[in-house]
């Protein structure tokens, strides 16, 4: 079996031969698989890790990342796959399909419709994702690292949830200053239903990190 991953649509022969003139030595055939010629949909149903880490190589419009890399997500929250594995996923995954920051923005949008339990899986897999790579490479200034980015996160998410309306919220977001107090915070937020719960859970926090 030969798999190809051209960035462009190509036609592999599936035949291998060793000829002299006088001798034909070697007829080999193999099933080829071709990448960028699989239809993406058709793979998103699957529960096959490999198949959800080629989906960035299948074949899919450049309008279509956004929800190429959605449904990815999708499959990585519905298999359950232990950390190490769904991050080797991944990284994969994000090699050859890595969005711009405005496809990230839409990627939010497109989790505001979605089934909240669902979206909520998503959310707490990605986060360790992201802290993790915005450590990496630091040795020096690790701790306020992973704060930014655990306040990034909240950010994200509170747009995602709830909207432009959410600015001012984040905004008090900027104020949790403490590992522990984020998580308690990022956690807490997942079971809040409306901004008026999100924005009580932050003024808490800060209410008694001000005693």
């Amino acid at each position: 079996m030969a798999v190809f991953c051209y960035d462009r649509v190509r036609d592999e022969p599936d035949i291998f031969g060793i000829a002299f003139p006088f001798l034909d030595v070697l007829n080999f055939r193999f099933y080829k698989l071709e990448l960028k010629k699989l239809d993406w949909r058709e793979y998103i149903h699957s529960d096959n890790p490999v198949a959800a880490a080629l989906l960035s190589k299948m074949g899919f419009r450049p309008e279509e990342r956004v929800r190429v890399k959605l449904e990815f997500l999708r499959m990585l929250a519905r298999m359950k796959l232990d950390p190490a594995r769904m991050e080797l996923l991944a990284v994969f995954f994000e090699t050859y399909l890595k969005l711009n920051r405005e496809e990230e923005e839409q990627l939010y949008r497109e989790l505001g419709k979605m089934d909240k339990m669902e979206v909520d899986a998503i959310m707490q897999m990605t986060t360790s994702w992201y802290e993790k790579g915005r450590a990496e490479g630091r040795a020096e200034g690790r701790a306020e690292g992973k704060i930014e980015a655990k306040r990034e996160v909240i950010c994200k998410y509170l747009a995602r949830r709830f909207g432009v309306d959410s600015a001012s919220v984040q905004d008090k977001v900027q104020q949790l200053t403490d590992m522990e107090t984020l998580d308690r915070v990022l956690e807490q937020l997942f079971a809040a239903n409306s901004l008026e719960e999100a924005r009580a859970i932050i003024w808490e926090e800060l209410s008694q990190s001000s005693y």
